[in-house]
């Protein structure tokens, strides 16, 4: 088996009812990029992802679905009980081979899980379902193996079953160990997700010396730059070549400055015409500049909580993009595009993003366009 395939990795994502999406299916690769105008489902498509990677790391259903009535279709219709939903899953390669999760999930009259299915080599490894409403509890199936075929039990209606498998199952059987590794392989794929939309109206101002992990929004990008710029020249190096590449004028250094106050801030080195804080530059450099810096750094220096079971370099790292191309020109998408079938290709990270327009990723070896239509 090639070494890549034994890192979990998630290679499709399932919409089977999900906002605009009605029994959709999309294969996820090394850069995977949903394309298409405004309203076709591009950012469904990542909150999906994104929903599935907070429940998979034990988030509360709540938490995830803060607006549950805005996920179930349009004009999808109550059942004789009043009830409406939605349904998502994925599928996760890796050691224990194509494991397949589904969930439906109850978004009226109150939210909570009513359905999961846990699936692998053609069995059914997980079951749960809603037998009584006036409990907070689904009645859960798993697979053991032994003397008894099935372990039955109930589970909190508003966490992902799969997540708490390893949890409450012993491993002592066969079987037993089957469910394990298919639920853990799911959770670590799930785990490794970091979600990620710069918003340049915040990284423009001098922020305090943190942790230096880099926040979704990107906010700290000074403080983690401060951090990378110390840690590994190498991709320093490289992220100051992207910089050259995507931003207007002489660049020669990117770095974070100390100021009297004890916060820092980002600048460019511009040679013989000194230096420019960042906070100076357009939203589109800025923007850049954060992708860029995401893709070339790892789990260490982003703000994710990976799977604690496995090595680093037995993870992969799937980065969730929203507007990946939002206020960028061709030249800079393209250079990004380039980044991120470099950063890819190792096999330690992948990139789900959303494009207005996938023109320029389209024919780029390692590059996975899914063109979706309003």
């Amino acid at each position: 088996m090639d070494a890549h395939r034994k890192r979990p990795t998630v290679t499709e994502l399932r919409l089977s009812a999900f906002k605009s999406h009605r029994g959709a299916s999309f294969p996820l690769g090394p850069v995977t990029l949903f394309a298409g105008a405004s309203g076709s489902g591009k950012s469904s498509a990542l909150q999906a992802y994104e929903a599935l990677a907070r429940l998979g790391s034990g988030a509360a259903l709540g938490e995830v679905f803060p607006d549950p009535a805005g996920c179930v279709p349009e004009r999808a219709g109550a059942d004789a009980q009043g009830r409406r939903g939605f349904r998502i899953g994925c599928t996760v390669d890796g050691p224990a081979g194509p494991v397949r999760l589904d969930l439906a999930v109850q978004a009226e009259p109150e939210l909570r899980i009513v359905g999961e299915r846990l699936t692998a080599d053609g069995r059914t490894l997980l079951t749960t379902a809603l037998r009584d409403p006036g409990r907070s509890s689904v009645q859960a199936a798993w697979h053991t193996g032994g003397a008894v075929a099935v372990t039955r039990a109930p589970l909190p209606d508003d966490r992902l079953g799969t997540a708490l498998l390893p949890l409450r199952v012993a491993g002592s059987t066969e079987g037993q160990r089957q469910v394990l590794a298919a639920a853990e392989q799911v959770v670590v794929a799930l785990r490794s997700v970091f979600a990620c939309d710069p918003q340049p109206q915040r990284m423009r101002a001098p922020v305090p010396v943190g942790g230096g992990r880099l926040r979704g929004g990107c906010d700290n990008l000074a403080e983690v730059l401060r951090r990378t710029r110390t840690e590994c020249v190498t991709r320093h190096a490289a992220l100051i070549a992207a910089a050259r590449a995507g931003c207007t004028g002489p660049v020669d250094d990117l770095t974070a400055e100390d100021l009297a106050d004890g916060r820092v801030r980002a600048v460019l080195g511009r040679g013989a015409q000194g230096a420019t804080p960042v906070g100076r530059l357009g939203e589109g450099e800025l923007r850049y500049l954060a992708l860029a810096l995401v893709l070339l750094t790892g789990p260490d220096v982003l703000a994710v909580d990976p799977a604690a079971e496995l090595l680093p370099a037995q993870q992969v790292l799937t980065v969730l993009a929203d507007g990946f191309d939002r206020c960028l020109d061709a030249r800079q998408t393209g250079e990004l595009v380039r980044l991120a079938v470099m950063s890819c290709g190792r096999g330690h990270i992948r990139l789900v993003g959303a494009v207005a327009d996938g023109d320029g990723a389209r024919g780029v070896a390692g590059v996975s366009v899914v063109d979706l239509v309003p």
